[in-house]
């Protein structure tokens, strides 16, 4: 992997599509300082595809380096390419990576750039192997680090019915006494999203701890459940 290549085409494609006003703006909604260049999404995924034919990852070894090349830049939307070379190489993901995503994750510190991280790359190498990987999960809901637990609440998002619900439940209960929004949030997200396919074990959960948990996390966890009873 030439990654000193693969940082200077992606400095060069994301600069010439900067956008000065754009990038106070994104900054400011990400409540930041970390620079912007002020590129779109649509826009940024159009590098990525570009970047991902010219230095393509055949090996682990192209994983690590184009991962960690893109995410020691300066700029975010260098770091969402490094996270899209993270989620987007599949066959990669693994649980000998979950040191990488921890790193990614605990140096993240936002929502922007953990999330991803969280269910796309810890959520599947979670599904891939379930029992290597449930550990390093359940110890994260110990971690000081918020975004670490975050990351232990909602890395099942999507799995559906190969969600295992007694670790979504275990995660949940340990964090229900928390004030901390993006926890709160976080919960009620895995809870909403786990009720699309066994609403009655959510309902069931919300319904016996809801005098444990914040109005925030009951209404994220109920919207998809008719005729839930009003917050306490």
């Amino acid at each position: 992997m030439d990654t000193e290549g693969l940082v200077a085409f992606v400095a060069s494609e994301l600069e010439g599509l900067a956008d000065p006003e754009r990038a106070r703006q994104m900054a400011a909604y990400m409540k930041t300082d970390m620079p912007f260049y002020g590129v779109t999404s649509a826009e940024r995924k159009l590098v990525f595809r570009q970047a991902r034919q010219l230095f393509p990852v055949e090996t682990p070894d192209d994983y690590e380096a184009a991962i960690l090349a893109l995410w020691s830049q300066p700029q975010r939307e260098a770091k969402y390419l490094g996270l899209a070379y993270t989620t987007e190489h599949r066959k990669q993901i693994d649980v000998e990576w979950m040191g990488l995503y921890e790193k990614l994750i605990v140096e993240g510190a936002w929502w922007d750039l953990v999330d991803d991280v969280a269910v796309h790359a810890v959520g599947r190498a979670l599904l891939r192997q379930r029992r290597e990987v449930t550990p390093i999960v359940r110890s994260w809901i110990d971690s000081e680090n918020l975004w670490l637990r975050r990351t232990a609440i909602i890395c099942q998002v999507r799995h559906k019915f190969e969600t295992d619900e007694a670790l979504l439940f275990d995660h949940a209960l340990a964090c229900l006494h928390e004030k901390e929004f993006f926890i709160r949030k976080a919960i009620g997200w895995a809870l909403r999203d786990y009720s699309w396919f066994e609403p009655e074990a959510v309902r069931s959960f919300l319904l016996e701890h809801r005098h444990e948990m914040s109005g925030l996390t009951y209404r994220e966890g109920a919207k998809r459940i008719p005729d839930m009873p009003p917050y306490k």
